[in-house]
């Protein structure tokens, strides 16, 4: 049975087209935002730059290829995004210890404690739009949330031609 075709045909198109709506919303204001937290810190790192620090701070130094691979984008667009966090001592980059040819990209002191501050930044702000929530409403945002995510995430490692049609 095909899934798509089962939710849009007895689902509630109603339903369906709040959620895309909503979706799209949240996106805008997000991009909007960045969602970049409160105070002095807000609005100062962009999107790409937070995920790539992230990264790097959650999985350890990495060549470039490995992190592309790890958030799913292509190198070119790795090394694009990573050079103004080298320019800035946010990311250092070293020779790997088996390979001296190949890099290896690391989180810097310099970057580690950057990327607290915006951590923490974002965290307050998460606190105050959720603040008039419950902690389990809180947590069921993020578990669905995270489940939307990964939904989005599969998506797109899917095959163009393997994608159900739109």
């Amino acid at each position: 049975m095909d899934m798509t075709t089962d939710l849009t045909a007895v689902g509630d198109t109603g339903l369906l087209d709040t959620l895309q709506h909503e979706v799209a919303l949240f996106a805008r204001r997000a991009e909007q935002t960045r969602l970049g937290g409160v105070g002095q810190v807000r609005n100062s790192m962009d999107r790409a730059a937070y995920l790539l620090l992230n990264r790097l701070d959650k999985e350890g130094p990495m060549g470039v290829k490995a992190l592309a691979a790890s958030m799913g984008i292509d190198s070119s667009t790795v090394t694009r995004q990573v050079a103004p966090l080298v320019d800035t001592g946010l990311v250092k980059r070293t020779s790997h210890p088996e390979d001296g040819r190949a890099v290896v990209l690391q989180l810097s002191p310099r970057g580690k404690s950057r990327l607290e501050e915006v951590r923490s930044s974002r965290r307050q702000l998460m606190a105050e739009l959720t603040q008039d929530w419950a902690p389990e409403e809180r947590e069921q945002f993020c578990a669905l949330l995270t489940r939307f995510n990964g939904a989005l995430s599969a998506r797109m490692s899917v095959q163009p031609e393997d994608r159900p049609a739109s």
